[in-house]
């Protein structure tokens, strides 16, 4: 009888460049969560790459914090899931600079992402223009099999296929294990406050654990059209109603579009009950996070722990690669 198929591994990384909001959990957190009961979870918080866009000291620490405590408080089980911060793994910006002397300058080019930064003004710093390749060394040094992506992230994980057979084409060997894309799906496509993709760069977020006047101020603050209370509105128009139905009971979601669509109902009421939505939705959550944040010791331990079981399999990955390229010895000790 044949042994069954071990779980796939799966990868992610969080960029702690700002305080997640709701585009972040239903875009790639809540997934994560999900998919660690389907595979072997690897979750990394990704520093190194922030540090191509936040270079504020303070901010950039608590950012790393907050994201470690949002991710327990949202349901990222350690005992299921391997957390932790992408810099205390340092096998990955070796494996870094192993990849860049067989990755050519064209393909890095041709990344979609350094070239919109570009056009947005963004000074093309090498930090950025390499980014492709240390995002393949986080996903090649895990010997990943899925790595959970939106659209605009599938080219990367092309890339780092095409960095890994480089590779093993320039050294005549087999070390990394090929990843593939997996499309997050297409209700992660969350509005902002101004009907714009929720985003950071926008300024049109709801964070994701705001709560009281600051969230009351981000609900009551989305833009809305001039329709009055007694106009017919369509729900699938409607910004409102679009954040609603992912966090409302169905029967709540139901109820919102008949009365918008029948006129009656004005976007004032449809906020209110929005900010309702959002309070009992991610209420549970908030106390666990509070309960979280009381004790750093907990949090620390959770990140050191993730990041010696990552660094078992990083050593083993890099020392085939340093093997495959004639180096001696293994990776340094810690």
């Amino acid at each position: 009888m044949s042994s069954p198929s071990p779980a796939p591994r799966i990868l992610s990384g969080i960029q702690p460049s700002g305080t997640l909001h709701l585009g972040n959990y239903f875009g790639a957190i809540r997934q994560h969560v999900e998919l660690q009961e389907q595979g072997q979870a690897y979750y990394f918080i990704a520093d190194y790459h922030a540090l191509t866009t936040v270079q504020d000291r303070a901010a950039f620490s608590g950012f790393v914090r907050d994201v470690a405590l949002d991710y327990l408080a949202l349901g990222l089980d350690p005992g299921r899931a391997v957390l932790w911060r992408q810099s205390d793994v340092p096998e990955v910006c070796e494996l870094t600079w192993l990849l860049s002397t067989v990755t050519g300058m064209g393909l890095l080019e041709r990344a979609h992402s350094y070239k919109d930064k570009l056009a947005k003004g963004i000074r093309p710093r090498a930090g950025l223009f390499l980014y492709p390749v240390l995002m393949a060394a986080d996903i090649l040094a895990f010997r990943s099999d899925l790595v959970p992506v939106g659209k605009d992230q599938v080219q990367h994980i092309e890339m780092a296929q095409d960095m890994a057979e480089s590779f093993h084409a320039a050294y005549k060997c087999q070390v990394f294990a090929r990843p593939e894309s997996r499309l997050a799906s297409e209700a992660a496509v969350v509005p902002g406050t101004d009907g714009q993709k929720m985003s950071k760069s926008y300024g049109n977020t709801i964070s994701l654990f705001s709560e009281g006047k600051p969230l009351k101020k981000q609900v009551m603050s989305m833009v809305t059209d001039s329709a009055g209370v007694d106009d017919a509105k369509d729900p699938e128009a409607c910004t409102i109603f679009q954040l609603f139905r992912l966090v409302a009971a169905p029967e709540d979601v139901t109820e919102m579009a008949q009365r918008l669509s029948l006129g009656g109902y004005g976007y004032g009421d449809a906020k209110k009950a929005l900010l309702a939505a959002l309070n009992e939705y991610f209420g549970p959550a908030r106390e666990r996070r509070r309960e979280l944040a009381a004790d750093a010791d907990v949090l620390e331990d959770v990140l050191r722990a993730g990041a010696a079981k990552a660094r078992v399999v990083a050593r083993e990955v890099l020392g085939a690669a340093r093997e495959a390229v004639g180096m001696s010895g293994a990776p340094v000790q810690p």
